[in-house]
């Protein structure tokens, strides 16, 4: 299929593309939003209901790898489809479940309809995009993550004051079916014929094999910054209430000034790669730099103010949020001759949830164990390997694809 040329078409894509990844995040992050007045509504435990953020996050992070590879077989429009039909059920399910335990099998199922949103995107974006509409539309559908973080945590505590906690969840499944129609009237449809032939003509090429040193390094760093990411806006409530005592006041800040920040240091990180660079790597090393720089403001100014805390921490992850697009993003796009870009987008995002299941449980052990200075300290130290790892790789991905 030849690429989109209109301007008003590829901005059209963009915005549908980044609507449906807003609703995504609405009808996936919705249960956090409202666990504690779960809670309270239901009598059952924080930690019982939480069993089903935690088994989501391990049944997506699996369903990125399959529905990477199922979106390279089939249409990744009625890939996302099936997506959108299954949470629209899940989140419909949720309120009518007795106990937590159920509540966790429908999440989990719900986790695994959620991976099938971001692999066929990126197969739709590169397939009907020149790389330079690419950058620029992978970059605003990320800001509809975004979007819709802050959409669920503005407006989940007025839903719940007003209507309860369940209808949390039926609005967002009301979004999801909405979204379906619109999905299914002005998204594209892209051929398989094609793709298989082409794959068949460079499968046998090294250069696009995944499972190489260099690709490996790659995933690493995917690791790294998918554990700081998450464990940033994971945990900075707990840190920010543990050393200024700022109590409820933190989900706001959390919820809404985090997502803010990170569409900002998106958008800035894709204007310096697009003057700037051309090898996603480097730009990935430089924005881990600055990480390493914000974390150590953070163990240094520990306790002192915690407006620059505040700042800093969003500075760690803005700059993450830049690795991601650069490493998660624009990495795919270059095996697109190969027929396997949702493979790819599938296996190395999955890499992010790893990092992020890894931050979840070890961030609150570390600073269980030995407190919290001791916990910033390894930030900068996952910021300075995720440096390296970058730097040392960036020659070897100019040479190989470059």
């Amino acid at each position: 299929m030849e690429k989109l040329s209109s301007k008003k078409e590829v901005n059209f894509l963009a915005f549908l593309f980044a609507v449906t990844y807003m609703v995504s995040y609405i009808t996936r992050i919705n249960y956090g939003a409202v666990i504690v007045s779960m809670k309270t509504a239901t009598g059952f435990s924080e930690s019982l209901l939480s069993l089903a953020v935690t088994g989501s996050f391990i049944t997506y992070g699996v369903g990125q790898i399959i529905s990477g590879m199922i979106g390279d077989r089939i249409s990744p429009k009625k890939l996302v489809t099936y997506g959108l039909c299954l949470t629209v059920l899940m989140n419909t399910l949720i309120p009518f479940c007795p106990n937590p335990y159920v509540m966790a099998g429908v999440w989990c199922v719900n986790g695994f309809a959620q991976s099938f949103m971001w692999p066929p995107l990126v197969r739709l974006m590169t397939t009907l995009l020149s790389a330079r509409d690419y950058v620029n539309a992978t970059a605003k559908v990320t800001w509809g993550g975004n979007i819709g973080t802050m959409i669920i945590y503005l407006l989940s505590p007025v839903v719940v004051s007003l209507l309860g906690w369940k209808w949390v969840f039926w609005i967002a499944a009301i979004c999801g079916a909405v979204m379906i129609i619109i999905w299914n009237k002005y998204s594209y449809e892209i051929g398989v014929q094609k793709r298989e032939k082409v794959n068949t003509e460079v499968s046998t090429d090294k250069k696009y094999k995944l499972f190489t040193p260099m690709m490996i390094f790659i995933m690493v760093a995917i690791i790294l910054q998918g554990s700081l990411r998450d464990g940033v806006a994971t945990w900075m409530p707990s840190y920010v209430k543990a050393s200024y005592d700022l109590g409820d006041a933190v989900s706001i800040l959390t919820g809404v000034i985090l997502p803010i920040f990170s569409i900002i240091c998106i958008q800035l990180v894709t204007n310096i790669y697009m003057s700037k660079f051309t090898n996603p790597i480097s730009c990935a090393a430089l924005f881990f730099g600055v990480g390493v720089i914000s974390a150590m403001g953070i163990y240094a100014l520990s306790g002192k103010s915690v407006i620059i805390s505040i700042i800093l921490f969003a500075l760690l992850s803005g700059s993450m949020h830049g690795v991601n697009l650069m490493l998660i993003c624009m990495t795919p796009r270059v095996f697109e001759k190969s027929g396997k870009v949702s493979t790819v987008s599938g296996i190395i995002n999955s890499c992010t949830y790893i990092g992020s299941a890894i931050s979840t449980y070890g961030i609150a052990l570390l600073s269980e164990k030995l407190g919290w200075d001791f916990t910033l300290l390894t930030w900068i130290i996952i910021a300075l390997l995720g440096t390296i790892i970058c730097y040392a790789t960036k020659n070897a991905w100019h040479k190989r694809f470059n």
